[in-house]
């Protein structure tokens, strides 16, 4: 299903991934795509691919990983991709590859996964998702054990129902462009020059 289904989008997004692509060259400098090593399936490290919606460099400035709605680091057409959540479009390519499914929990970073306890772990049964049940019930503005109990859901109650409920439910949330960003994160004084 993920195959089929990714292909198909892939070619059905190609057109706008190529615009996309060519806006993020122009307005910034720095390389289009962002990529930084993930959990995978099992805890397996992969290579995730995003559009840099950030100043090249970015996770070596101010609050490295951290971002919020105030992060001056962030490009004003990267407010606008992750609002949309086209910056998370290239994924689809992860998806092809196999790193990644259409829907599971989203990929943690590494140091994440090392705090980890047995319950958390079971997030890692199945591959991460470009879109998740986490993503549909509150994006950011869910707390990380809130998002962590949504995944664990997903897993033990793993469904293709599910998953096209999911897969139906994520442009209208995406379209709404709430649960961006986490609360509570400020960024006065930050410098990113």
């Amino acid at each position: 299903m993920d195959l089929a289904f990714g292909g198909a989008l892939f070619l059905l997004f190609l057109p706008i991934l190529c615009i996309v692509a060519l806006a993020v060259k122009l307005t910034s400098s720095g390389p289009v795509l962002f990529t930084q090593e993930r959990a995978g399936k099992d805890g397996d490290f992969f290579t995730i691919y995003k559009f840099r919606t950030m100043v090249s460099g970015a996770e070596n400035v101010g609050l490295g990983p951290e971002t919020g709605a105030e992060d001056p680091r962030i490009t004003p057409l990267g407010r606008w991709l992750r609002k949309t959540g086209l910056d998370e479009a290239p994924q689809l390519w992860n998806v092809l590859k196999g790193d990644m499914s259409l829907v599971g929990p989203r990929p943690t970073l590494p140091y994440q996964v090392h705090q980890y306890g047995p319950r958390e772990r079971i997030r890692l049964r199945m591959k991460p998702g470009i879109t998740g049940l986490a993503l549909i019930k509150g994006r950011n503005s869910l707390s990380w054990p809130e998002k962590i109990e949504l995944d664990i859901r997903y897993v033990e109650h793993f469904s293709l129902i599910r998953d096209m409920w999911i897969l139906i439910c994520t442009p209208w949330v995406l379209l709404k462009g709430e649960g961006v960003y986490g609360k509570g994160t400020t960024f006065s004084g930050l410098d990113t020059k």
